[in-house]
Order: C-alpha cells, then sequence, then structure tokens
C-alpha cells in the first residue's frame, strides 16, 4: 500500500489545542454571540445608492431613536432596522459612523427625494 504524503496531525496535547484551530500559527478568533444574533447587514441598492441595512431583534433594541422618515420615536424592545451608506463620500467608516435606526415599514416604503 502506498505512503500518504499528507502531513501528520499533532497528537493530543502537542500543536494544535482545538480542532482547526490555529493553521500556521493563527488564533482563531471567539464568536461574538451578540453581534451573531443581531443580524448580519447585508447590501441594498437603491435610486439613492448603495445601502447595508442590519435587522435589529425585539430583543436586542435597548434604545430610543429616531426615524429620519416620519421623525417618530423607534422605541425600545421594537424590531426595527440599522442602515448606513455604503458608498459613502468619505469611506465606510464614515457611512458607519452616520447609520439611522429606522422602521421597517419606513424603510420598506421610504421615498427617494434630495434631503
Amino acid at each position: 500500500m502506498p505512503r500518504s504524503n499528507r502531513p501528520r496531525r499533532p497528537v493530543s496535547g502537542k500543536g494544535a489545542s482545538a480542532r482547526g484551530a490555529g493553521r500556521k500559527g493563527q488564533e482563531v478568533p471567539e464568536l461574538d454571540l451578540e453581534r451573531a444574533r443581531a443580524g448580519i447587514a447585508r447590501r441594498e441598492s437603491a435610486p439613492d445608492g448603495e445601502w447595508m441595512v442590519r435587522t435589529m431583534t425585539a430583543k436586542n433594541a435597548e434604545k430610543t431613536y429616531i426615524c429620519p422618515e416620519c421623525s417618530t420615536a423607534v422605541l425600545p424592545g421594537v424590531a426595527h432596522l440599522v442602515v448606513w451608506k455604503d458608498d459613502h463620500l468619505f469611506g465606510a467608516a464614515a457611512g458607519l459612523a452616520e447609520r439611522r435606526h429606522w422602521h421597517t415599514n419606513c424603510w420598506m416604503s421610504r421615498s427617494y427625494r434630495h434631503r
């Protein structure tokens, strides 16, 4: 039977401690469960540009915000959307810094008028 040219796995207690952890000396980052539960941002294209949209669950909504479309409060405990410009003139970090909290219905039915 021919020999395998694949490298051997480290013996338990030597080398990497967790399964699949640290290929070539790299550490595997811990999973941030709160961030995972908050939702993954998705990209949406619209006539007014590219937007990143993240769903905020009712459980994670802890503060009061003002919706930019209807100018009423997004109350704690109400599921809503966090939206920021992906193609911001000053870069992605500036777009993220200017993120806004929208009622889901306001975002879906928003007008594209210039603000």
